[in-house]
């Protein structure tokens, strides 16, 4: 009879597993099918089982099982670290956004307690101007009663003088009479008061907290963006002499929107909230792709040109550089401190932020060319991966030497016309002919469609994603308008 095992039981650890009950395929000790196995009919005494049975013992599998199964909860750990990381550095930018609230209704309290104290001082000033020129008119009248009264008891032999003095006294003093009825002079004036508004005493007392804190689930790279509903903002200025043709986007860590208008020759600002034009900047022809370059300041192709214009957005937006190439300059994207600019038909070029150029990729290493047609360009901020929506090779995308990692040219994208890289490290790629926006993994694998085509609508030309990945932006040819959806 094979020995009996030496493991003890957990809960009863005077005792060793040495019981089995075939019935739930479970093992314990004597105490463990007393109490919990009591009525099951098929419990055995462990040796006399594997003696009576042909039962063979294949821990091999159970080894790889349980590695495996060690190897999730390791990753599963590793998740909670990233996790608790993320967490530390939300609470921290938290902390930092509430401050910056603080500071904001601080300043917003300055300026109300300036405006009060100027028109408390304007009020002053009124009444002190009025109460200045009733002085000196009072002064002008007791002048004149003075002078009046001295002439009269200075003149006592000519009767014509003492008549003409006389009546000089009485004009003054009806004079003064006048005055004094039209003026109703007081000895004081009305007192001012200041009353507080209370109520933003109040609205303060009533608020327990400075904002609202809740939890959102964190989106990966991995998951599908769900829609979530959709609103339309009107994108139109005055000064457009065309209809609106958003030919790319691009969204700052801020949440602000810059929109590449393409048949007005303008690059446009949109609030973050409410989605309103608040400035744009005009430029010498149509731009084709616009990126950021950091917090305030973005970078945009200008084909007809040959240029990439760099654009501030500190205050008034307007171009502060450009650099010149010897090719009509459509694509762009920026990482690395590097720019990525495409020909838009076969290759991608590699610029510093000076204009120098560093690399050209255009055929793999068989010599075959690996673009057809370059619409648009995006790269990750390691500067790893280059993704090219190609009108007629779909997403192709390409290691830091140039070489292919994965492409898509697939019935389900047709007329690759932008890509996107979010900042969950996805894709997103709009189709031209297919009229829809595709999702993809960092390396170049379909995730899913996040929004189908609708025949009734134009078709879609530019997609962005803010920041905290909550709202989607894309823009269809010649429209005025923008959708921006809920994810």
């Amino acid at each position: 009879m094979p020995r009996a095992p030496t493991e003890r039981c957990d809960r009863h650890s005077h005792k060793h597993i040495d019981m089995y009950c075939q019935n739930h395929d479970n093992v314990g000790c004597s105490t463990c099918m007393a109490v919990d196995h009591r009525l099951c009919k098929d419990t055995f005494y462990i040796p006399e089982f594997i003696q009576n049975n042909t039962y063979q013992v294949e821990s091999r599998d159970i080894q790889t099982k349980l590695k495996e199964i060690a190897k999730t909860l390791e990753n599963q750990a590793n998740r909670f670290k990233q996790d608790k990381q993320r967490l530390l550095k939300r609470r921290a930018e938290i902390l930092a956004d509430i401050r910056k609230f603080r500071q904001e209704i601080n300043d917003q309290l300055d300026k109300l307690e300036k405006s009060s104290i100027d028109e408390i001082e304007s009020q002053v000033k009124c009444l002190e101007d009025k109460i200045e020129d009733g002085l000196k008119q009072l002064q002008a009248n007791k002048s004149r009663i003075r002078s009046a009264n001295d002439k009269l008891a200075s003149t006592n032999t000519s009767h014509s003088e003492v008549f003409v003095y006389v009546k000089i006294g009485e004009d003054a003093a009806n004079v003064a009479n006048k005055y004094m009825g039209h003026a109703k002079i007081k000895s004081t004036v009305e007192d001012i008061q200041f009353q507080p508004d209370r109520t933003i005493l109040t609205q303060i007392e009533q608020k327990k907290t400075l904002g609202i804190l809740s939890e959102k689930p964190t989106k990966t790279a991995d998951n599908l963006f769900q829609i979530k509903g959709n609103q339309t903002y009107n994108v139109k200025v005055k000064s457009d002499n065309a209809s609106c043709y958003i030919r790319s986007a691009c969204c700052m860590e801020n949440g602000t929107i810059i929109l590449a208008d393409y048949d007005n020759m303008k690059l446009k600002r949109l609030h973050s909230y409410n989605y309103t034009v608040t400035d744009y900047c005009d430029l010498p022809g149509k731009p084709w792709q616009v990126c950021m370059i950091n917090n305030t300041q973005v970078a945009v192709t200008i084909p007809s040109k040959k240029e990439v214009h760099f654009i501030s957005l500190e205050r008034k937006m307007k171009t502060t550089n450009k650099i010149n190439t010897d090719f009509k300059c459509y694509g762009l994207a920026f990482a690395n401190n590097n720019l990525y600019i495409s020909d838009g038909n076969t290759s991608v070029y590699m610029y510093t932020l000076s204009g120098r150029k560093l690399h050209q990729f255009s055929k793999d290493q068989s010599g075959h060319k690996l673009f057809s047609n370059i619409c648009s360009l995006a790269v990750s901020k390691d500067a790893t991966m280059i993704y090219v929506a190609d009108y007629f090779n779909g997403l192709i995308v390409l290691d830091n030497n140039g070489q292919v990692i994965t492409s898509f040219n697939d019935k389900q994208l047709k007329g690759a016309n932008y890509c996107y890289l979010t900042e969950a490290g996805s894709v997103l790629v709009s189709g031209y002919l297919s009229n829809n926006v595709l999702q993809f993994t960092c390396d170049g694998e379909l995730i899913g469609e996040v929004i189908k085509a609708d025949s009734e609508k134009e078709e879609i030309r530019s997609v962005c994603c803010n920041q905290q990945m909550t709202k989607m932006c894309i823009s269809r040819y010649t429209d005025d308008n923008i959708e921006v959806f809920d994810i």
